[in-house]
């Protein structure tokens, strides 16, 4: 439900000023999909997708490929915009969902089916990198470049975090 990847293209040539861009990434993706299978893994995107779309600080969120995705702030300074991530970061982190059982019916039944074993709750965590105007990388496209460097520097100190362009430790 976020826009796509050609909707933040299309985004970015109109920012100007102050702003920062953010990438996120869940951690782990490919090892979840393996072991729980794509169909579990389109829901795990669409829970993050919706976390992410309730982001504060003026964040617009925007499926960016595969498993990652952008939050493009405008007017919005990178002390802020870390403030609202962290936030959501924590938020993806706590939620737990079901993985839906293969044999799940797709409607509603009129009967409810007898008890079960309780489903397997699950969680996942996010790396987010990001970059405002400010940091000497004053277009949108380098500012997201930074702010994907910033996302690798997160996941190779631990992933589950924040890092901003500039910071040398989680």
């Amino acid at each position: 439900g976020l826009p796509s990847r050609r909707a933040i293209e299309e985004a970015l040539p109109q920012l100007n000023g102050t702003f920062t861009i953010a990438m996120v990434d869940i951690d782990h993706f490919k090892r979840f999909n393996d072991r729980h299978g794509h169909a579990a893994g389109d829901q795990a995107l669409r829970m993050v997708a919706s976390e992410l779309a309730r982001i504060s600080a003026g964040g617009k969120p925007y499926r960016y490929g595969g498993e990652e995705f952008a939050i493009v702030f405008p007017a919005t300074t990178v002390a802020e915009a870390r403030k609202a991530l962290d936030s959501v970061r924590r938020a993806i982190a706590d939620r737990r969902f079901a993985i839906r059982a293969p044999d799940r019916p797709r409607r509603k039944p009129s009967k409810p089916r007898a008890a079960r074993k309780p489903p397997n709750l699950i969680s996942l965590t996010v790396s987010i990198g990001l970059a405002g105007s400010g940091d000497k990388r004053f277009t949108p496209d380098a500012v997201l470049r930074s702010a994907d460097r910033a996302l690798y520097r997160a996941k190779k100190a631990g992933r589950n975090r924040v890092m901003a362009t500039g910071d040398r430790k989680a």
